[in-house]
Protein backbone atom coordinates (compact mmCIF):
# COMPACT_ATOMS: atom_id res chain seq x y z
CA UNK A 1 0.00 0.00 0.00
CA UNK A 2 1.39 3.43 -1.19
CA UNK A 3 2.38 6.42 1.62
CA UNK A 4 -0.55 8.13 0.65
CA UNK A 5 -2.96 7.88 -2.10
CA UNK A 6 -1.60 8.36 -5.50
CA UNK A 7 -3.83 10.73 -7.51
CA UNK A 8 -3.78 9.35 -10.86
CA UNK A 9 -1.64 5.94 -11.67
CA UNK A 10 -0.79 4.96 -15.33
CA UNK A 11 -2.47 1.70 -16.98
CA UNK A 12 0.68 -0.06 -16.71
CA UNK A 13 0.92 0.25 -13.00
CA UNK A 14 -2.73 -0.83 -12.32
CA UNK A 15 -1.71 -4.07 -14.34
CA UNK A 16 1.16 -4.67 -12.64
CA UNK A 17 -1.08 -4.70 -9.29
CA UNK A 18 -3.40 -6.54 -10.62
CA UNK A 19 -0.98 -9.13 -12.50
CA UNK A 20 0.65 -10.01 -9.07
CA UNK A 21 -2.90 -10.18 -7.10
CA UNK A 22 -3.79 -13.41 -6.09
CA UNK A 23 -7.55 -12.39 -5.38
CA UNK A 24 -9.62 -9.85 -6.40
CA UNK A 25 -12.72 -8.26 -5.62
CA UNK A 26 -14.70 -5.44 -7.84
CA UNK A 27 -17.55 -3.69 -6.94
CA UNK A 28 -19.79 -0.93 -8.24
CA UNK A 29 -21.73 1.67 -6.54
CA UNK A 30 -24.74 0.93 -4.97
CA UNK A 31 -27.54 0.66 -6.65
CA UNK A 32 -25.61 -0.16 -9.91
CA UNK A 33 -26.36 1.44 -13.32
CA UNK A 34 -25.08 -0.17 -17.06
CA UNK A 35 -21.62 1.11 -16.86
CA UNK A 36 -21.02 0.03 -12.87
CA UNK A 37 -22.72 -2.97 -13.68
CA UNK A 38 -21.19 -3.60 -17.03
CA UNK A 39 -17.47 -2.80 -16.31
CA UNK A 40 -17.38 -5.41 -12.94
CA UNK A 41 -18.74 -8.38 -15.15
CA UNK A 42 -16.21 -7.66 -17.59
CA UNK A 43 -13.29 -6.87 -15.57
CA UNK A 44 -14.03 -10.37 -13.28
CA UNK A 45 -14.55 -12.24 -16.54
CA UNK A 46 -10.98 -10.80 -18.29
CA UNK A 47 -9.39 -11.74 -15.24
CA UNK A 48 -10.33 -14.57 -14.38
CA UNK A 49 -10.01 -16.02 -17.99
CA UNK A 50 -6.04 -14.66 -17.69
CA UNK A 51 -5.71 -16.99 -14.02
CA UNK A 52 -6.56 -13.76 -11.82
CA UNK A 53 -9.09 -14.98 -9.47
CA UNK A 54 -11.62 -12.26 -9.14
CA UNK A 55 -15.29 -11.86 -7.56
CA UNK A 56 -17.29 -9.01 -8.57
CA UNK A 57 -20.09 -8.02 -5.97
CA UNK A 58 -23.74 -6.40 -6.12
CA UNK A 59 -27.02 -6.89 -5.00
CA UNK A 60 -28.58 -9.33 -7.77
CA UNK A 61 -31.96 -7.73 -7.27
CA UNK A 62 -33.05 -4.83 -8.95
CA UNK A 63 -30.53 -4.80 -12.03
CA UNK A 64 -33.05 -3.07 -14.40
CA UNK A 65 -32.88 -3.88 -18.08
CA UNK A 66 -28.84 -5.20 -18.04
CA UNK A 67 -30.05 -7.92 -15.44
CA UNK A 68 -29.85 -10.23 -18.82
CA UNK A 69 -26.02 -9.88 -18.85
CA UNK A 70 -24.20 -13.51 -18.77
CA UNK A 71 -22.09 -12.72 -16.02
CA UNK A 72 -25.22 -11.65 -13.49
CA UNK A 73 -25.11 -14.88 -12.29
CA UNK A 74 -21.44 -14.95 -10.90
CA UNK A 75 -22.09 -11.79 -9.02
CA UNK A 76 -21.21 -12.46 -5.61
CA UNK A 77 -23.50 -10.58 -2.88
CA UNK A 78 -21.61 -8.02 -0.73
CA UNK A 79 -22.45 -9.24 2.85
CA UNK A 80 -20.81 -12.38 1.37
CA UNK A 81 -18.06 -11.37 -0.13
CA UNK A 82 -16.95 -9.18 3.34
CA UNK A 83 -16.24 -12.39 4.87
CA UNK A 84 -14.22 -13.35 2.31
CA UNK A 85 -10.14 -13.19 1.94
CA UNK A 86 -8.45 -10.36 -1.00
CA UNK A 87 -4.96 -9.24 -1.49
CA UNK A 88 -6.56 -6.21 -3.53
CA UNK A 89 -9.97 -3.89 -4.44
CA UNK A 90 -11.00 -2.52 -7.36
CA UNK A 91 -13.73 -0.28 -7.37
CA UNK A 92 -15.02 1.06 -10.99
CA UNK A 93 -17.24 3.88 -11.91
CA UNK A 94 -17.91 4.55 -8.07
CA UNK A 95 -17.26 8.51 -7.09
CA UNK A 96 -16.43 8.38 -3.58
CA UNK A 97 -16.52 5.84 -1.12
CA UNK A 98 -19.73 6.11 0.36
CA UNK A 99 -20.97 4.88 -2.90
CA UNK A 100 -19.18 1.85 -2.11
CA UNK A 101 -21.99 -0.75 -0.76
CA UNK A 102 -22.29 -0.47 3.08
CA UNK A 103 -21.26 -4.12 3.42
CA UNK A 104 -17.94 -3.64 2.22
CA UNK A 105 -16.53 -0.29 3.75
CA UNK A 106 -14.90 -2.36 6.37
CA UNK A 107 -12.46 -4.60 4.14
CA UNK A 108 -12.02 -1.73 2.31
CA UNK A 109 -10.52 -0.12 5.31
CA UNK A 110 -7.91 -2.83 5.15
CA UNK A 111 -7.02 -3.57 2.01
CA UNK A 112 -5.23 -1.50 -1.21
CA UNK A 113 -7.94 0.03 -3.64
CA UNK A 114 -7.30 0.54 -6.81
CA UNK A 115 -10.29 3.36 -8.58
CA UNK A 116 -11.23 3.34 -11.71
CA UNK A 117 -13.51 6.34 -12.24
CA UNK A 118 -14.67 8.76 -15.15
CA UNK A 119 -16.44 10.99 -13.50
CA UNK A 120 -15.20 14.49 -12.78
CA UNK A 121 -16.30 14.55 -8.82
CA UNK A 122 -14.45 11.76 -7.93
CA UNK A 123 -13.22 12.19 -4.79
CA UNK A 124 -10.22 9.75 -5.26
CA UNK A 125 -10.69 7.78 -1.96
CA UNK A 126 -8.28 4.73 -2.73
CA UNK A 127 -5.23 4.60 -2.74
CA UNK A 128 -4.14 4.32 -6.49
CA UNK A 129 -6.56 6.15 -8.32
CA UNK A 130 -7.34 6.09 -12.27
CA UNK A 131 -9.82 9.22 -13.18
CA UNK A 132 -10.40 10.32 -16.72
CA UNK A 133 -13.64 12.65 -17.13
CA UNK A 134 -12.53 12.97 -20.52
CA UNK A 135 -13.38 9.22 -21.07
CA UNK A 136 -17.53 8.59 -22.26
CA UNK A 137 -17.39 6.26 -19.51
CA UNK A 138 -15.88 3.86 -17.12
CA UNK A 139 -15.99 0.76 -19.93
CA UNK A 140 -13.94 2.67 -22.37
CA UNK A 141 -11.36 2.92 -19.73
CA UNK A 142 -11.24 -0.54 -19.11
CA UNK A 143 -11.09 -1.52 -22.57
CA UNK A 144 -7.97 0.27 -23.11
CA UNK A 145 -6.88 -1.33 -19.23
CA UNK A 146 -7.53 -4.37 -21.33
CA UNK A 147 -5.57 -3.75 -24.14
CA UNK A 148 -2.67 -2.35 -22.68
CA UNK A 149 -2.82 -5.32 -20.62
CA UNK A 150 -3.10 -7.72 -23.35
CA UNK A 151 -6.00 -9.44 -21.52
CA UNK A 152 -7.86 -11.77 -23.90
CA UNK A 153 -11.96 -9.69 -24.29
CA UNK A 154 -14.52 -13.05 -24.81
CA UNK A 155 -18.10 -12.21 -26.30
CA UNK A 156 -19.23 -11.91 -22.49
CA UNK A 157 -17.10 -9.30 -21.09
CA UNK A 158 -17.61 -7.61 -24.29
CA UNK A 159 -21.36 -7.72 -24.34
CA UNK A 160 -20.75 -6.41 -20.62
CA UNK A 161 -18.20 -3.80 -21.93
CA UNK A 162 -21.01 -2.88 -24.74
CA UNK A 163 -23.84 -2.16 -22.24
CA UNK A 164 -21.81 -0.13 -20.08
CA UNK A 165 -20.40 2.05 -22.92
CA UNK A 166 -24.14 2.10 -24.58
CA UNK A 167 -25.81 3.50 -21.26
CA UNK A 168 -23.52 5.78 -20.14
CA UNK A 169 -23.18 7.35 -23.68
CA UNK A 170 -27.12 7.28 -24.53
CA UNK A 171 -26.28 4.94 -27.36
CA UNK A 172 -23.12 7.21 -28.60
CA UNK A 173 -25.54 10.52 -28.54
CA UNK A 174 -24.21 11.87 -25.80
CA UNK A 175 -21.37 14.98 -25.88
CA UNK A 176 -18.66 13.17 -24.15
CA UNK A 177 -18.44 10.51 -27.62
CA UNK A 178 -15.22 10.87 -28.98
CA UNK A 179 -13.56 9.17 -31.54
CA UNK A 180 -11.72 6.85 -29.14
CA UNK A 181 -15.55 5.92 -27.98
CA UNK A 182 -16.29 4.49 -31.57
CA UNK A 183 -12.89 2.64 -31.89
CA UNK A 184 -13.91 0.99 -28.76
CA UNK A 185 -17.60 0.18 -29.50
CA UNK A 186 -15.94 -1.30 -33.07
CA UNK A 187 -13.32 -3.21 -31.37
CA UNK A 188 -16.17 -4.90 -29.25
CA UNK A 189 -18.39 -5.45 -32.09
CA UNK A 190 -15.47 -7.81 -33.39
CA UNK A 191 -15.98 -9.76 -30.55
CA UNK A 192 -19.51 -11.01 -31.31
CA UNK A 193 -21.99 -8.46 -29.39
CA UNK A 194 -25.19 -8.69 -30.04
CA UNK A 195 -26.09 -5.46 -30.65
CA UNK A 196 -30.23 -5.64 -32.10
CA UNK A 197 -30.43 -8.61 -29.24
CA UNK A 198 -28.99 -5.84 -26.51
CA UNK A 199 -30.50 -2.87 -27.86
CA UNK A 200 -34.07 -4.98 -27.83
CA UNK A 201 -33.40 -6.03 -23.98
CA UNK A 202 -32.73 -2.61 -22.74
CA UNK A 203 -34.57 -0.24 -24.83
CA UNK A 204 -37.48 -1.68 -26.37
CA UNK A 205 -38.79 -4.46 -23.52
CA UNK A 206 -40.44 -2.82 -20.51
CA UNK A 207 -41.90 -4.61 -17.68
CA UNK A 208 -45.43 -3.83 -16.30
CA UNK A 209 -44.15 -2.24 -13.24
CA UNK A 210 -42.16 -0.02 -15.13
CA UNK A 211 -44.82 1.01 -17.38
CA UNK A 212 -47.24 1.53 -13.93
CA UNK A 213 -44.04 3.95 -12.70
CA UNK A 214 -44.03 5.69 -15.93
CA UNK A 215 -47.87 6.70 -15.45
CA UNK A 216 -47.58 7.45 -11.62
CA UNK A 217 -44.48 9.54 -12.91
CA UNK A 218 -46.75 11.72 -15.81
CA UNK A 219 -48.74 12.38 -12.63
CA UNK A 220 -46.69 14.20 -10.77
CA UNK A 221 -45.46 16.33 -14.03
CA UNK A 222 -44.43 19.70 -12.79
CA UNK A 223 -43.20 22.36 -15.37
CA UNK A 224 -41.89 25.63 -15.07
CA UNK A 225 -43.65 28.59 -17.17
CA UNK A 226 -40.83 28.75 -19.44
CA UNK A 227 -40.46 25.33 -19.71
CA UNK A 228 -36.96 25.37 -18.51
CA UNK A 229 -37.33 23.41 -15.01
CA UNK A 230 -39.40 20.18 -15.36
CA UNK A 231 -39.25 17.48 -12.48
CA UNK A 232 -41.47 14.41 -11.55
CA UNK A 233 -41.32 12.34 -8.61
CA UNK A 234 -41.97 9.04 -7.52
CA UNK A 235 -42.98 8.32 -3.52
CA UNK A 236 -42.25 5.02 -1.54
CA UNK A 237 -45.80 4.37 -1.98
CA UNK A 238 -45.52 4.58 -5.13
CA UNK A 239 -42.71 1.46 -5.21
CA UNK A 240 -44.29 -0.56 -2.89
CA UNK A 241 -47.09 -0.21 -4.73
CA UNK A 242 -46.00 -1.76 -7.71
CA UNK A 243 -43.45 -4.00 -6.31
CA UNK A 244 -40.59 -1.74 -7.96
CA UNK A 245 -37.00 -0.66 -7.34
CA UNK A 246 -35.16 2.49 -8.66
CA UNK A 247 -33.94 -0.27 -11.47
CA UNK A 248 -37.25 0.15 -12.90
CA UNK A 249 -37.18 3.47 -13.04
CA UNK A 250 -34.14 4.20 -14.75
CA UNK A 251 -35.55 6.08 -17.78
CA UNK A 252 -38.06 7.87 -16.17
CA UNK A 253 -36.00 11.19 -15.99
CA UNK A 254 -36.75 11.59 -20.14
CA UNK A 255 -40.32 12.66 -19.04
CA UNK A 256 -39.57 15.56 -17.71
CA UNK A 257 -35.98 16.32 -20.11
CA UNK A 258 -37.75 15.61 -23.38
CA UNK A 259 -39.78 18.19 -22.96
CA UNK A 260 -39.60 21.17 -25.88
CA UNK A 261 -37.33 24.26 -24.12
CA UNK A 262 -36.57 22.09 -21.39
CA UNK A 263 -32.41 22.69 -19.89
CA UNK A 264 -33.13 21.37 -16.44
CA UNK A 265 -34.81 17.97 -15.60
CA UNK A 266 -35.03 16.29 -11.94
CA UNK A 267 -36.34 12.88 -10.54
CA UNK A 268 -37.23 12.74 -7.11
CA UNK A 269 -38.02 9.35 -5.66
CA UNK A 270 -38.17 8.81 -1.97
CA UNK A 271 -36.46 6.07 0.10
CA UNK A 272 -38.39 3.28 1.72
CA UNK A 273 -38.40 4.74 4.53
CA UNK A 274 -39.06 8.36 3.72
CA UNK A 275 -36.41 9.73 5.55
CA UNK A 276 -34.09 10.92 2.06
CA UNK A 277 -35.07 11.47 -0.92
CA UNK A 278 -32.28 10.52 -3.78
CA UNK A 279 -32.09 13.01 -6.99
CA UNK A 280 -31.43 12.97 -11.01
CA UNK A 281 -30.77 15.47 -12.76
CA UNK A 282 -30.34 16.35 -16.24
CA UNK A 283 -28.76 19.67 -17.74
CA UNK A 284 -28.33 20.82 -21.50
CA UNK A 285 -25.66 22.92 -22.26
CA UNK A 286 -24.31 25.31 -21.60
CA UNK A 287 -25.60 24.43 -17.70
CA UNK A 288 -23.46 22.29 -15.22
CA UNK A 289 -25.62 19.78 -13.08
CA UNK A 290 -22.25 19.59 -11.20
CA UNK A 291 -22.38 22.90 -10.21
CA UNK A 292 -25.68 22.23 -8.24
CA UNK A 293 -25.32 18.88 -7.26
CA UNK A 294 -22.11 20.51 -5.16
CA UNK A 295 -24.39 21.92 -2.65
CA UNK A 296 -25.36 18.57 -1.72
CA UNK A 297 -22.28 16.24 -1.76
CA UNK A 298 -23.66 14.65 -5.19
CA UNK A 299 -21.48 13.46 -8.09
CA UNK A 300 -21.71 12.90 -11.92
CA UNK A 301 -21.23 14.74 -15.08
CA UNK A 302 -21.99 18.23 -16.13
CA UNK A 303 -24.82 17.16 -18.20
CA UNK A 304 -26.14 14.49 -15.72
CA UNK A 305 -25.61 14.07 -11.93
CA UNK A 306 -27.23 13.25 -8.90
CA UNK A 307 -27.78 13.17 -5.13
CA UNK A 308 -28.99 12.59 -1.70
CA UNK A 309 -30.64 15.11 0.44
CA UNK A 310 -31.00 13.31 3.59
CA UNK A 311 -34.77 15.12 4.34
CA UNK A 312 -38.15 13.94 3.90
CA UNK A 313 -39.48 14.65 0.39
CA UNK A 314 -41.40 17.62 1.01
CA UNK A 315 -38.57 19.31 2.47
CA UNK A 316 -35.79 18.38 0.10
CA UNK A 317 -37.81 19.41 -2.90
CA UNK A 318 -37.89 22.89 -1.18
CA UNK A 319 -34.17 23.02 -0.84
CA UNK A 320 -33.60 21.69 -4.21
CA UNK A 321 -36.03 24.22 -6.16
CA UNK A 322 -34.33 27.37 -4.19
CA UNK A 323 -30.98 25.64 -5.07
CA UNK A 324 -31.66 25.59 -8.82
CA UNK A 325 -33.19 28.98 -9.03
CA UNK A 326 -30.17 30.57 -7.52
CA UNK A 327 -27.97 28.47 -9.74
CA UNK A 328 -30.28 29.71 -12.61
CA UNK A 329 -30.18 33.45 -11.29
CA UNK A 330 -26.52 33.35 -11.17
CA UNK A 331 -25.13 31.25 -13.80
CA UNK A 332 -23.07 33.17 -16.23
CA UNK A 333 -24.36 31.85 -19.10
CA UNK A 334 -27.28 32.24 -21.18
CA UNK A 335 -29.80 29.72 -21.13
CA UNK A 336 -32.11 31.45 -23.56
Amino acid sequence: MPAKPEKNITYSKIIQELETARSVLITGHVRPDGDSLGCMIALARVLNNAGIKATATAVKRGLGGPQFLSGVRELVPPDTAARRRYDLIVTVDCGSLDRVPEELHHIVAKHTVINIDHHQTNTRFADFNRIDPKSSSTAEMLWELMRKARWEIDRVAAEALWVALITDTGRFAHDTTSPKTLRCAADLLKRGVRTAYINDQIYCSFSRTNMELKKRAFRSLTISDDNVVASVTLTSRDFRETKGTKADAEDIIEIPRSLIGNKVAIFYYESEDRKETRISIRARDPLDATKLISNFDGGGHPRAAGCTIKEPLGTAKRMMNKAIQLWLNNTDQDIE
